[in-house]
């Protein structure tokens, strides 16, 4: 059985809180897209780099810039739904968007797609041209999703399949500041309280690990010290490389099989999974 891993005091928790309040210039890491050299990031969409490349007039958009931006917009989406009071669109122009007013649509798109697949949200016109918008619980959700998302049924979900995704997508082991680096990119901090997901050090470094999702060791001779994840055995006998690799092309609006290497090894195990058990007792005549 895991220990516990221990999170107070532990060193580099003043550089996460320095980066948590905005001074880090971090990269988040990217999932690798086959062999080749181009690089993409799990919450990276077509879309998101369309608007980017649609907008000229007002100046270019960095991919940072539109990612914060849709961050903004979950939490203010979030927040705002606490009171079930149906949000407007001019709410949303006015605190939110700013202006980003000429690419609104796709920031909706993308900030609704990030509430579906990391908190378990979808965002719904109320009515017809209302411009006022809700967001409905999808903790069932339909068939098709279920097998992608694993239908765990909890609001952490999202979150687990995430951290599920970056490790394989990195070769099945990422280091704990790189899944941070990705994940503040979606809103979520290592020393912040989360709307949704409470305490997130303490949800992914403990409880996703107690639970036996995650492996959690440290790396040995590391200054300052890091510590790196790796499925834990209940992922392998719950979910499948397959279903987390289709969960991130779903994310990317992709195939799997853009991914030729992880589409690959995800074949691969599928292929031992359905291979029958060698050894075991002859039949009986």
């Amino acid at each position: 059985m895991l220990q516990k891993p221990r999170i107070r005091g532990r060193p580099g928790s003043q550089a996460e809180r320095e980066r948590d309040s905005g001074h880090g210039g971090e990269e988040a890491p990217s999932t690798s897209r086959g062999t080749g050299s181009s690089q993409e990031t799990l919450s990276a969409s077509p879309r998101g780099t369309h608007a980017s490349q649609a907008t000229p007039a007002v100046g270019p958009r960095t991919q940072k810039q539109l990612e914060l931006k849709v961050a903004e917009l979950v939490q203010f989406l979030l927040i705002k739904d606490q009171k079930k009071i149906p949000i407007k669109r001019t709410e949303i122009l006015k605190h939110v968007v700013g202006d980003y007013k000429d690419i609104f649509s796709d920031l909706l798109k993308l900030a609704a797609e990030r509430l579906e697949y990391v908190f378990g949200y979808r965002l719904v016109e109320l009515e017809p041209k209302s411009n006022s918008y809700i967001l409905i619980n999808t903790l069932e959700p339909v068939e098709e999703d279920a097998e992608v998302r694993g239908d765990q049924g909890t609001p952490t979900t999202g979150l687990l399949m995430i951290v599920l995704g970056l490790i394989f997508m990195k070769g099945n082991t990422i280091k704990e500041t790189e899944v941070w680096d990705f994940l503040r990119r979606l809103g979520v901090y290592p020393t912040k309280k989360h709307l949704i997901f409470g305490d997130p050090k303490k949800l992914i470094t403990e409880e996703f690990v107690r639970q036996r999702y995650l492996e959690y060791r440290r790396i040995p001779h590391t200054d300052p010290i890091d510590y790196e994840f790796q499925w834990g055995p209940r992922t392998s006998l719950e979910t499948s490389k397959m279903k987390v690799l289709k969960f991130v092309a779903k994310v990317h609006n992709q195939d799997p099989k853009d991914w030729p290497a992880q589409y690959c090894e995800a074949l691969a195990e599928e292929a031992g999974r359905a291979r029958p058990e060698s050894g075991g007792p002859a039949p009986s005549s």
